[in-house]
């Protein structure tokens, strides 16, 4: 009996072996091994195990918010209000087995606060390979829509390329990075997606996610945090809605936002605008700490300070935040 079962084991592993191996010839083949394997165990299902092959979109895939709170925590510094409005915004949505509207995110703050990072991590949280996969779509103002004169034409292009990426993975994640550079007008394209439509042109876009990035309102949200500090409110005491009214003001209202009199802000269809707070020099030495960490060295204590020490700070009296955040830390490391 044990031999017929070790027997029964060694063809279902040859059978898989097999279907890795010729997944990158021929699919008609992959589909007959899978299904030979799906015979002989009689419990895993095609795409089960396709899936361990090629990557799948798995719409109904509940996203693990214990591992997305700890990716937050650990590695993002200084910015407890986005990392509490991400993790529930999210969450939320992915609980909701019914989404009226697809979630929208407007991520706000000078460079180097973590937008870009925290972007990566959503991703990553969401779809596995990230910023690789084939569901996580990335759109960078100044690569993509640089020229002014062919906005008619980006709107086409950003249209189709949405609609086919939803059609194909309904959870399909969007993340248009340098907002604050986008020729305006351009992002009203994807007004329909957004709205409160079960389908557009018999495609639902409820359950996928858009996410803007942008340096716009960074001086409102940096206002803001100089008005806690100077009045002797831990900075720990900004909450979202000290900033959010103003963030969604100032950007509608900001012909360098990308969001100038938008329709997307107008029929409140951004969900949630997320301040990015500017770092002190505490969350600059945090970063350099993490970043040696990835490198796999020890932490130097020394060279932590001497790396934030370099950075600059402002106001020209206080030297509060650091102007260029956490950006640099990577290339200043780099000379210790």
């Amino acid at each position: 009996m044990r031999r017929a079962e070790r027997l029964w084991g060694a063809a279902v592993l040859q059978l898989l072996l097999a279907a890795r191996v010729v997944a990158a010839f021929e699919p008609i083949s992959v589909g007959i091994t899978i299904g030979a394997v799906s015979l002989l165990t009689g419990y895993l299902s095609y795409k089960d195990i396709y899936c361990r092959f090629s990557e799948c979109c798995r719409e109904e895939q509940p996203l693990n918010a214990s591992a997305l709170k700890l990716d937050l925590e650990e590695k993002l510094f200084g910015q407890h209000v986005a990392t509490e409005v991400i993790l529930k915004a999210l969450t939320g949505f992915k609980n909701n087995k019914n989404p009226k509207k697809p979630l929208t995110l407007s991520l706000h703050g000078w460079a180097g606060t973590g937008k870009n990072f925290v972007s990566q991590i959503v991703a990553e949280n969401l779809h596995p390979k990230g910023l690789k996969s084939n569901f996580v779509h990335l759109f960078v103002s100044t690569l993509h829509f640089p020229h002014e004169q062919k906005i008619k034409l980006y709107q086409d292009q950003l249209q189709k390329w949405i609609r086919g990426n939803v059609s194909a993975c309904a959870s399909s994640v969007f993340i248009f990075d340098e907002m604050d550079k986008l020729h305006p007008g351009i992002i009203d394209a994807i007004k329909p997606f957004l709205d409160y439509y079960e389908q557009v042109d018999g495609v639902s876009y409820r359950k996928a996610i858009f996410i803007f990035l942008s340096n716009a309102g960074g001086d409102l949200i940096t206002k803001t945090a100089l008005d806690f500090w100077r009045a002797g409110k831990k900075r720990e005491d900004i909450q979202l809605k000290d900033l959010e009214p103003v963030l969604s003001v100032g950007v509608f209202n900001n012909k360098h936002s990308g969001l100038w009199h938008s329709g997307l802000i107008d029929r409140n269809l951004i969900d949630y605008f997320i301040p990015f707070l500017p770092l002190e020099y505490r969350h600059v030495k945090m970063c350099v700490q993490a970043e040696m960490r990835a490198r796999g060295s020890a932490i130097d204590e020394d060279i932590v300070t001497r790396v934030a020490e370099e950075m600059t700070f402002f106001p020209k009296d206080e030297k509060i935040y650091s102007d260029k955040g956490c950006k640099t830390v990577q290339s200043r490391l780099d000379f210790h």
